[in-house]
C-alpha cells in the first residue's frame, strides 16, 4: 500500500530536507525507478557522472543512498518515496543491486540474535520514529506561527484557546518542551496593555528553538544538547552519571524553590562552588503522597562531586557523591552589575535561558516606583519579581545591607536566602 505524501515527509529530519526533498520529486531527475512489496528505488542523477543508487527498505523503514549527504533519509530517499506516494514509481522486480542490499541487510538483522542488540535496535527504531514526529510538529508550528505573523495577535485576545490547541498537537508531537512553552504563553494575551509585546517575545523564542531544531545536527554539540533538552528530549540520568562533566568542589546550598503543576512539585536547588564560583541546580519532583529530596538544606556546606548535564550553558546536575552538610557562614557576593553582566552571559549561550542564579553583595531594600527592589553600592537597581512578598525581606533587613542570593529573570529578582550575619534566612 502506497504511503501518503505526508507520512513520507514526517520522516524527514528537518525542513530543509523537506524542501530539498520535495525537490528532488520531479521524474526528469530519475533515470530509472521501480517498487515491489519489500522496498523503492531509483536512480537519480547528481552533479557526478555516475547517478545515485537510492534504495528504501519500507518495513523498518530503512535507506540506503550513494549521495554523500549524512542525513537520514537523504532528500534523494525523499523525494523518491514522494514521486511513488503520487504514483509516478511503477511496481517491478528489484534489479540486483537492490536485491544485494536486501539480502544484505536482513542477513544483518538474522545474526543481532542477542537480547542487548535487539534491544538496542528497537532503541534506536523508537528514537527514530520520535525524531520524525518531533520533526512534523516542528514544521506544523513554524507554519502556524508565520500565520500569526500574517493575520495579527489580536485574535489570540478572543481565542486564547488556539495557543492551548497547539500544545496539545506539539503533545502528539512528542514535543513536550514547545507544548510548555506555548501553555505558558497562552496567559498572557488579554493581561496588561503590554501583552501583544510580551506575546510576540514568546512567539519569537519559540521561533528561534524550532528552526535551531531544524538544523540541531549543523550545531555545535553544547548548543545542540541544549536545543534538543529545550524541545523535550531527554537524557538518562545514568548517561548524565556515567559521562556527564564531573566537578568536585566544597558546595554552598544557596537557596530553593518549590512550584506545583498538574498534580505533580518540583524543586529547584542552587548550589554554589566555594572554590570555583560554579553554580549548579539540582533537580527533584514527588508526585501526589510523595516527599521531596530534603537532603540539600539552605545555608549549609557540604563536599561533593557533581555530574553536569550536557548544554551550552550546564547549570543542571545530578549530586553523584556528597559528605556530610556543615553550617555556613556569609558568602561572598557581588553587585547589581555583576548580576545583570552574568544574566547578558547566560543569554548570549542560551537566549531560552528562564532565570540565572545571582550571589549579591550588600543590597538593601528600597522602594521603586510603586513597588520594591534592592540597590547596591555600584548605584544600580532591580526590581523584585512580580508576586515577591518584601516583607520577610524588610523584617531581616532593617535597612542594613544584605547578602543575598536569589534568581534573576526578566519580571525581576527571586530572593532565595539572605544572611543575617551569619545566619542563613530563606526567604
Amino acid at each position: 500500500m502506497r504511503w501518503t505524501a505526508e507520512r513520507v515527509l514526517a520522516l524527514a529530519p528537518d525542513e530543509a530536507s523537506v524542501r530539498a526533498g520535495r525537490a528532488q520529486a520531479s521524474a526528469v531527475r530519475w533515470t530509472a525507478s521501480g517498487a515491489s512489496g519489500d522496498a523503492v528505488w531509483g536512480q537519480c542523477q547528481g552533479s557526478g557522472k555516475a547517478p545515485y543508487q537510492v534504495i528504501v527498505e519500507l518495513a523498518e523503514p530503512a535507506f540506503r543512498c550513494t549521495c554523500p549527504s549524512r542525513k537520514f533519509p537523504c532528500k534523494h530517499a525523499v523525494g523518491l518515496l514522494l514521486l511513488w506516494a503520487e504514483g509516478v514509481v511503477a511496481d517491478g522486480d528489484e534489479p540486483e543491486w537492490v536485491d544485494a542490499w536486501l539480502r544484505e541487510r536482513a542477513s544483518r538483522v538474522r545474526q543481532s540474535t542477542e537480547p542487548g542488540e535487539r534491544d538496542e535496535a528497537a532503541a534506536a527504531t523508537r528514537a527514530a520514529r520520535r525524531a520524525g514526529r518531533v520533526s512534523g510538529g516542528v514544521a506544523e508550528l513554524l507554519g502556524w506561527l508565520n500565520d500569526q505573523v500574517s493575520t495579527g495577535l489580536a485574535v489570540l485576545d478572543q481565542s486564547p484557546d488556539v495557543l492551548y490547541g497547539v500544545a496539545a498537537r506539539m503533545v502528539d508531537a512528542q514535543a513536550g518542551g514547545l507544548a510548555t512553552a506555548l501553555r505558558r504563553a497562552a496567559v498572557i494575551p488579554g493581561r496588561g496593555r503590554d501583552w501583544p509585546s510580551r506575546l510576540l517575545e514568546e512567539l519569537a523564542l519559540l521561533r528561534a528553538l524550532a528552526k535551531a531544531y531544524e538544523r540541531v545536527d549543523e550545531l555545535p554539540e553544547p548548543l545542540a544538547a541544549t536545543v534538543r533538552a529545550r524541545i523535550g528530549f531527554t537524557v538518562d540520568t545514568a548517561d548524565v552519571l556515567a559521562s556527564g562533566e564531573r566537578v568536585s568542589d566544597e558546595w554552598l546550598v544557596a537557596g530553593h524553590v518549590d512550584q506545583e503543576s498538574e498534580q505533580l512539585v518540583s524543586r529547584r536547588v542552587w548550589l554554589r562552588g566555594v572554590e570555583s564560583g560554579r553554580w549548579a541546580l539540582v533537580l527533584s519532583f514527588a508526585g501526589p503522597g510523595r516527599t521531596l529530596d530534603t537532603s540539600l538544606i539552605g545555608g549549609t556546606r557540604l563536599r561533593a562531586v557533581l555530574a553536569f548535564y550536557p548544554g551550552a550553558l550546564p547549570l543542571r546536575a545530578l549530586v553523584a557523591d556528597k559528605g556530610d552538610p556543615v553550617l555556613a557562614g556569609r558568602p561572598e557576593g557581588g553587585g547589581i552589575g555583576d548580576a545583570l553582566a552574568a544574566y547578558a552571559g547566560a543569554l548570549a549561550v542560551d537566549p531560552w535561558t528562564e532565570r540565572v542564579p545571582v550571589m549579591l553583595g550588600d543590597v538593601t531594600p528600597v522602594r521603586l516606583g510603586g513597588g520594591w527592589g534592592l540597590s547596591s553600592s555600584d548605584g544600580l537597581a532591580l526590581p523584585l519579581g512580580a508576586g515577591v512578598d518584601p516583607w520577610a525581606l524588610l523584617a531581616v533587613s532593617g535597612g542594613r545591607p544584605l547578602t543575598m542570593a536569589a534568581e534573576l529573570s526578566p519580571s525581576g529578582l527571586r530572593p532565595l536566602t539572605c544572611w543575617d550575619d551569619d545566619r542563613a534566612v530563606r526567604l
